[in-house]
């Protein structure tokens, strides 16, 4: 009986390690997309940097993939809000590591038309996350 115990619990750090080792090396790089958005909403003429408020600034990380060793493919929802009450809600796609977020440019698709889901926090993702695999596959 007592091996049979231990043997479950065995069994459980086995199947949990991979999913804690996989979660433990994904990093966290909210800062880079959400810098290079901000950027690139300034020079198409979306936003104006200091009227964003940073404190309610908002990114939900969609998806992390690895695709090489320690290099992750990632995609953010990231909302800005600004002074004037305006709301702008970006997708962005990036490649990081455990050492540098800054590991490829970042894709920006600006949200235009949002259908369903809650007004303060991103949806689900489920239909932002299938149209933006639909999108990248057809662009590979």
């Amino acid at each position: 009986m007592l091996m049979r115990a231990a043997l479950k619990v065995v069994m459980a750090a086995i199947f949990a390690m991979p999913a804690a080792v996989a979660l433990a090396k994904s990093p966290d790089c909210a800062s880079w997309p959400n810098n290079m958005a901000l950027v690139h909403l300034k020079n198409a003429g979306l936003i104006d940097i200091p009227s964003v408020i940073e404190a309610q600034t908002k990114a939900v990380r969609l998806a992390s993939e690895k695709i090489g060793k320690d290099l992750y493919q990632q995609v953010y929802d990231i909302t800005f809000h600004t002074k004037d009450g305006k709301t702008i809600e970006v997708i962005t796609k990036s490649q990081a590591s455990s050492e540098e977020c800054s590991m490829s440019g970042v894709d920006i698709y600006v949200v235009s038309n949002k259908i369903g889901g809650s007004a303060e926090l991103p949806s689900d993702g489920r239909t932002k996350v299938i149209r933006l695999h639909r999108k990248l596959k057809n662009r590979n």
